[in-house]
């Protein structure tokens, strides 16, 4: 049931960010006067077509992942002289750039509304509040300390912690300090410089950026008492059960369940002695910790899971909300943040400056549309809306199988006064998409890195 969750998941999401794009191209070719031969949600064999007055054909095809644009153009096959002024390759060149970049506008305007919908309804979070910081570490040396809150960084608000990690992210990918304004224990304000001294890029591996940094944010104390075990596992077979607390690891105390983690973790295939406090009383379990790798390193799991519902306080939460009419400038501006931080992740990614591990392939794409939509409508239009920035960004770079490609030929055309030859035409398409393989493989090789680690 999870990979079907998964795979529908990336087919709702692919499916109606690409048809998003593809009637961009179609609402602004029609605007134009450019004919469109057909509209079609889907890709292969059509199963259901329609043909209106005007002559454009709409259609329902087999593969559901996405759709496409076919406008009348005499480099594709004859036209009939009736509708030569209608061809898209008869078009001036601001009405051909126009059609491409009406694709892309969409995937834009998708993303503002969609945050507008999260704003306007109200999106539940936790406040970036610091909870433990490590000794001698950067965030150490900056004079962070728990308890502090992170109100703002490099002078942008961060009422979140997703708003707090991207800001702290594009700081650290512009390379310069990262200023946090903060809000101390005591309600004092207060204010820090994070200093990285060599190379970034590190720190921009996944899941390293606040380990890296030296600090986390706060989170409720999760007790050491098992709340599921894991069918077949080292627990299972040991005899622990649900309810169990676990109260000491070889005689030392485990205080939460980050203290369990932490003492079992560095002791694959190694044999532990653990304290178990029941009803009746405390027993003593020799438990055989199972080796699993994880990424470059083998670490060691016993196969059990806390307790749900950890309590987390009222004052720890917020819900990032505004009016319906305040609600657009933010999504507006979220949307135009979100691009120029994909931009300038791409960017560093080409320099070298940030890690390559952060290009996701189908997989990683299907694995977060399947845990989003299990959380609800909310939290999948917060990943329709990422993607399709993604899509947007994308979609405008430079290589000539993408919309940024062809219009820099349409530009090349005005600037030379005659259209690119078909072969230079011919030869930049390979080039696009030996790119976009490369592009591919190095995000496929990240998604499959991931799933077998």
């Amino acid at each position: 049931m999870t990979i079907f969750t998964y795979v529908f998941a990336f087919l709702i999401a692919i499916g109606v960010l690409v048809a998003v794009h593809e009637f961009g191209h179609f609402w602004m070719a029609r605007r134009l006067g450019i004919r469109v031969v057909r509209f079609s949600i889907g890709f292969g064999r059509p199963l259901w077509r329609h043909r209106v007055a005007d002559g454009t054909e709409y259609a329902l095809s087999a593969i559901p992942l996405g759709g496409y644009v076919k406008l009348l153009d005499e480099r594709e096959g004859p036209v009939p002289p009736e509708h030569l002024s209608q061809a898209y390759n008869r078009q001036p060149v601001w009405r051909r750039v126009l059609v491409l970049l009406a694709g892309p506008a969409a995937n834009f305007l998708f993303a503002v509304c969609a945050y507008w919908v999260l704003f306007a309804v109200g999106v539940p979070a936790l406040k970036p509040v610091i909870g433990e910081v490590t000794e001698d570490s950067i965030a150490a040396r900056a004079g962070l300390a728990a308890g502090d809150e992170i109100v703002a960084v490099g002078g942008r608000e961060t009422p979140t912690r997703e708003t707090a990690v991207l800001a702290i992210l594009d700081q650290l990918m512009q390379q310069r300090p990262i200023e946090i304004d903060l809000r101390r224990g005591d309600g004092a304000a207060g204010e820090a410089a994070l200093r990285i001294p060599g190379s970034t890029r590190s720190l921009t591996e996944p899941g390293a950026l606040l380990p890296g940094l030296g600090f986390d944010f706060w989170y409720p104390t999760v007790p050491a008492i098992v709340g599921t075990v894991v069918a077949d596992s080292p627990a299972a077979r040991a005899g622990l059960r649900p309810g169990d607390r676990i109260v000491a690891i070889e005689g030392e105390v485990v205080e939460d369940f980050p203290g369990l983690v932490q003492r079992v973790q560095p002791n694959p295939g190694r044999t532990l002695d653990f304290t178990i406090e029941r009803s009746d009383g405390r027993v003593n379990l020799p438990i055989e910790v199972q080796s699993q790798r994880e990424g470059d390193r083998m670490i060691g799991r016993i196969g059990v899971q806390p307790v749900a519902g950890s309590q987390v306080p009222d004052h720890m939460r917020t819900v990032e909300r505004y009016g319906p009419i305040e609600a657009v400038g933010r999504a507006a501006d979220k949307t135009w943040r979100m691009s120029e931080l994909t931009v300038r992740m791409l960017w560093n990614v080409v320099t070298g400056d940030v890690s390559v591990k952060n290009l996701s392939g189908p997989i990683n794409i299907a694995e977060y549309a399947g845990f989003s939509l299990r959380q609800g409508a909310l939290a999948f239009l917060s990943f329709l809306a990422i993607v399709s920035v993604s899509l947007f960004v994308l979609n405008l770079l430079p290589i000539p199988i993408l919309d940024g490609g062809q219009i820099v030929f349409q530009l090349a055309e005005l600037a030379k006064g005659s259209p690119v030859s078909e072969r230079a035409q011919a030869v930049g398409q390979q080039i696009g998409l030996v790119l976009l393989l490369v592009l591919m493989s190095f995000a496929f090789y990240n998604d499959l890195s991931r799933l077998f680690s």
